[in-house]
């Protein structure tokens, strides 16, 4: 049995997520080199910015918390951000890791996107409700085989209108039998997002990544930029599982790079292809390299944290 949970983007933590990295790409939109690190917590009327910004841009007060608003209706926003540490710096200026880390990447032939099934059904059907009712929910899914236990909570619906929407997914996907339902189990409810419950970056690892059936290696995405390996390096580590499990026409591919702060190679650079090892070595997997092969000084990170990191359609498959 597998089992594997997805969350909408207006979940307070991916609300967080969201507005650390939209503010990412405001940094990144005037200075491609900027150098962010930013948390965001919120809740009950009230968002916390805090973190490291280096940049050639300089947003205002105003301009933070608009974006807030945008992603989050809350004007009540408290901004605290500094420089990066100089210390951190001069390992970075050099080309080094902006931190130490390990990096997992994973690809399998389970479905068109190459994700773990139970993670890649949790998220379509998440979509697929969303698309409907643009509220805070959650979904979460169950794989026995083909039998599926499905659980579907959504704000603004009704348990009847969700039920009526996993049939109408399960008959796209009608290799499966739902066997066991539960639609807003607690009850219908009205209050979500940030009225509901506190929120906070890099609190949903597990969705940002490939589900819990793969091992992470502990570092979150939204907020940083490219310099900071636990998300360039991330990403560079699912193209390359893509990469070899087209090349060696796998079944399965797990990788994993481990980096030092402020130094550009990586520790370890290995691929376990179908149970058999692979040392990685025609990549350039220096933090230059992996910003320049996939293109990361753009301001694309907003939509990343949105649905999930890999195999959404981005450059790193």
């Amino acid at each position: 049995m597998k089992t594997a949970e997805c969350v909408s983007p207006k979940h307070p933590d991916k609300l967080c997520d969201r507005i650390s990295d939209k503010l990412l790409d405001l940094f990144l939109e005037g200075d491609p080199y900027s150098r962010c690190a930013i948390e965001t917590m919120g809740g009950h009327g009230k968002v916390f910015i805090t973190g490291e910004v280096t940049s050639k841009t300089e947003l205002t007060d105003e301009q933070i918390k608009l974006a807030v608003k945008e992603i989050s209706d809350i004007e009540d926003v408290t901004i605290h951000l500094v420089q990066q540490s100089p210390e951190i710096a001069q390992g970075v200026d050099t080309g080094g890791a902006g931190d130490q880390g390990i990096m997992i990447g994973y690809a399998c032939r389970e479905n068109e996107q190459y994700l773990p099934q139970e993670y890649f059904l949790a998220r379509e059907l998440n979509k697929f409700v969303y698309d409907k009712f643009p509220f805070d929910g959650k979904t979460q899914i169950t794989l026995d085989g083909y039998k599926a236990r499905v659980v579907c909570s959504f704000q603004n619906a009704s348990e009847e209108e969700l039920e009526n929407l996993v049939k109408e997914f399960f008959k796209i996907h009608s290799s499966y039998k739902v066997e066991d339902l539960h639609c807003n189990p607690a009850g219908d409810w009205e209050q979500g997002g940030f009225d509901a419950d506190a929120g906070l970056t890099g609190r949903k690892l597990a969705v940002d990544n490939y589900g819990p059936r793969i091992p992470i290696g502990g570092g979150a995405f939204s907020g940083k930029d490219s310099t900071k390996v636990d998300r360039s390096a991330a990403y560079m580590a699912r193209k390359i599982a893509v990469d070899y499990l087209e090349k060696y026409q796998a079944d399965e591919v797990f990788v994993q790079l481990a980096y030092a702060i402020g130094y550009d190679k990586p520790l370890q650079a290995s691929a376990v292809v179908d149970g058999e090892y692979r040392e990685i070595l025609d990549y350039d997997l220096s933090p230059n390299g992996i910003i320049e092969t996939l293109d990361l000084r753009k301001p694309i990170f907003e939509k990343t944290a949105q649905y999930g990191h890999m195999g959404a359609g981005f450059d790193w498959k």
